[in-house]
């Protein structure tokens, strides 16, 4: 059954966590804590203590960002091997589940929402539906839409590797740092940061703010700030 998305957060900021390696070192996360847990010596939630200043936000988990603390409210997915990989940890975290994929439809636990067809680049105005944008970071902006955000803040929406050429905050995927160009040439950024011109033009539209809370970002449509800028700025 299709969830249609109540607006619980309405008119309040939301935070909204990618996979972008970004994320810890937003929060001053000491490198050898973030050595250990790409290596998986320690797990995600290591990084959980240095992210305190945001655990009384309201804040969506995009994909493995629902592992770094049970402060995390929402878990969004839209890919059926995530949810393959993650069944059972998705299972047992006490947050919201939403998905805008048909592989997880059977599971009543989880809440579905359809993909908008005529709007999918951009940000469906249809509560039962997102635009999928080509990946789960948009969709969770559209689904911050639906809940209400008039302010959202997005971290690690990187779509670029760091210096370490890692994708990701974590190796969760096990697939390690990107050495060689020709897999590097097969990342989806090119793709994936074609829709966000069109999540910026429908924001403004619908009078909502978004800031991309990560300065090294590829994506130029919104305003870019650093975490410690903006916590700053809205003492």
């Amino acid at each position: 059954m299709t969830w249609r998305v109540p607006k619980i957060w309405e008119g309040g900021d939301v935070w909204i966590i990618g996979g972008g390696p970004s994320v810890p070192r937003q929060f001053d996360v000491p490198e050898d804590i973030i050595q250990k847990v790409t290596q998986g010596t320690l797990p995600p939630n290591a990084y959980s203590p240095y992210m305190h200043p945001i655990h009384d936000k309201h804040v969506i988990g995009v994909n493995m960002s629902y592992k770094l603390g049970m402060w995390i409210d929402v878990v969004m997915f839209g890919d059926s091997g995530f949810f393959l990989k993650e069944r059972n940890g998705l299972a047992t975290f006490p947050g919201i589940k939403v998905s805008c994929n048909t592989g997880s439809q059977g599971e009543r636990w989880i809440k579905h929402l359809g993909r908008d067809g005529s709007h999918s680049k951009g940000i469906s105005t249809n509560p039962m539906l997102v635009g999928w944008n080509g990946n789960t970071g948009g969709a969770a902006i559209n689904l911050a839409v639906h809940m209400g955000a008039k302010r959202i803040l997005l971290l690690g929406f990187d779509m670029n590797l760091d210096g370490t050429r890692m994708q990701h905050w974590h190796d969760l995927y096990g697939k390690g740092p990107v050495l060689d160009e020709r897999r590097k040439r097969k990342l989806p950024f090119s793709r994936h940061i074609t829709s966000f011109s069109f999540i910026a033009a429908d924001a403004k539209r619908l009078g909502v703010e978004i800031i991309n809370l990560s300065p090294g970002s590829s994506i130029n449509d919104f305003p870019k700030m650093s975490v410690k800028e903006f916590l700053l700025d809205t003492k």
